[in-house]
């Protein structure tokens, strides 16, 4: 690929967004990261005894703790997920606080540490936030390339809310589509917030 052709496969998008998303200064995460939790503390759906997934920002994603603590403390019951030790779907457990958590097998990852829930847990949830490298106009999720939420996200129930959470410059026009790939309904930026989907 020449240096100015724009991306064209998953791989080269998922290069060209990490490269962009790595370039960002401490004090725009940080700005960035409050507006998310602002925006996910305003979304209508989460109320008392809702369940939602979540995940704990990993690196370099978008957002930070307070995500998970905004919605705990609106009383929905929060799903975060478990990575697999190899291939396969996530498992779920429930977040209590700070202190429910503990570094997983990946360095620097958090996860729950309460009891596992198993993989179809997620069908609970009324509303599943999730992490992407990238998220287009047409609702197509761009992961990292496990495919962890490839696999977890067909067990949802239908209706549900699933939702991407991205920069404002990583909502881009089309990303590369395949068959198995579970369309999000709505993204999430820190400038614009929640932004609806066509599926």
């Amino acid at each position: 690929m020449a240096e100015h052709d724009p991306p064209q496969t998953k791989a080269e998008w998922r290069s060209a967004l990490r490269a962009r998303r790595s370039g960002v200064s401490p004090e725009t995460r940080e700005r960035e990261a409050r507006a998310l939790t602002d925006a996910i503390a305003a979304l209508p759906m989460v109320r008392p005894g809702v369940s939602v997934g979540c995940y704990v920002p990993f690196g370099p994603e978008p957002g930070s703790l307070a995500m998970l603590d905004v919605l705990f403390d609106a009383g929905a019951r929060v799903l975060l997920p478990i990575v697999p030790t190899g291939r396969g779907p996530l498992d779920w457990a429930v977040y209590d606080g700070p202190d429910s958590l503990a570094t997983g097998p990946l360095p620097g990852l958090l996860e729950p540490a309460g009891a596992r829930l198993g993989p179809t847990t997620i069908a609970d949830a009324r509303v599943v936030l999730t992490p992407a490298v990238g998220v287009d106009e047409h609702a197509v999720r761009l992961g990292r390339g496990a495919g962890y939420y490839d696999q977890s996200l067909p067990f949802t129930t239908p209706g549900t809310d699933l939702i991407a959470i991205v920069r404002d410059d990583e909502l881009v026009r089309q990303l590369p589509a395949e068959p198995h790939d579970v369309r999000t309904t709505a993204a999430l930026t820190p400038e614009q917030g929640l932004i609806p989907l066509p599926r």
